[in-house]
């Protein structure tokens, strides 16, 4: 990867990464969390916001059948754009400027092109996904898409193995795309550049740093999980704490 990457750089100039060490993901949440609690108002604010959105999806995609699980997957995908808003107010405050949530609204958009396209490439990432695990399951269940509980008795039963594959590929689409955000949104959000320089940048933080970005990950999905386990309750906290905290972690990871 590392041979891959030094062949891009023929081709985009990236900023530097730095190597750190395994246990600064905790750190980062500590710093998060102590971020979270300079400026509760505005930080929940955006919990708030993004877990309404999550009620409203699950809301919509509950009768749907395999629209449950890949409109979870869309959710996820794109979530992390919202906090965008979050890393501003962390770039406020480091500033010395007054922190609110409508002035992380209007800070973003200095580069709201390039965060939109970034977006618009998560946004097809989670519509092939969806349309890939569509004819899966039409396939699967001979055009009869169950619902409801039937659709979880059903893929951990007599398809038990159908849902191992479905998810390794699931899983490996996950961890492609959380090392091309780790630090591509909050780069974007932070400095003037372009999409694929953010993206490009990312990778080569994370290929860097496979082992404290495994660990990192894992928090994250334990949090999110917690987060789901509460009915979105707990986002309200744990979104704009992974956001505050992956701040810090791209602040290090970036020169």
């Amino acid at each position: 990867m590392d041979l891959h990457l030094s062949e891009l750089d023929q081709h985009f100039t990236l900023p530097k990464t730095r190597k750190v060490t395994a246990d600064r993901p905790l750190a980062w949440l500590k710093m998060g969390m102590a971020d979270l609690l300079q400026h509760p108002g505005p930080s929940l604010a955006y919990g708030l916001i993004i877990t309404t959105v999550g009620w409203l999806m699950l809301g919509i995609a509950d009768p749907n059948g395999h629209f449950f699980t890949t409109l979870i997957t869309g959710f996820l995908l794109l979530s992390p754009l919202a906090a965008a808003g979050i890393y501003e107010l962390t770039s406020e405050r480091e500033e010395g400027r007054t922190t609110s949530f409508m002035q992380s609204l209007r800070d973003v958009t200095r580069n709201l092109s390039q965060i939109a396209f970034l977006g618009v490439i998560l946004g097809m990432v989670a519509i092939a996904w969806e349309r890939v695990s569509a004819i899966l399951f039409a396939l699967l269940y001979n055009g009869q898409v169950p619902v409801g509980a039937s659709i979880i008795e059903a893929l951990t039963g007599e398809y038990l193995n159908f849902t191992l594959v479905w998810g390794a590929a699931g899983f490996l689409l996950a961890c492609f795309v959380f090392a091309l955000t780790a630090v591509s949104i909050p780069m974007l959000a932070d400095r003037e550049v372009d999409s694929v320089t953010a993206m490009m940048t990312s990778l080569r933080a994370v290929a860097e740093n496979i082992s404290t970005m495994v660990i990192w990950a894992a928090l994250i999905v334990i949090l999110t999980a917690i987060g789901f386990a509460t009915y979105l309750v707990g986002l309200i906290v744990i979104f704009p704490l992974l956001g505050h905290a992956t701040w810090y972690a791209y602040k290090e990871m970036i020169e």
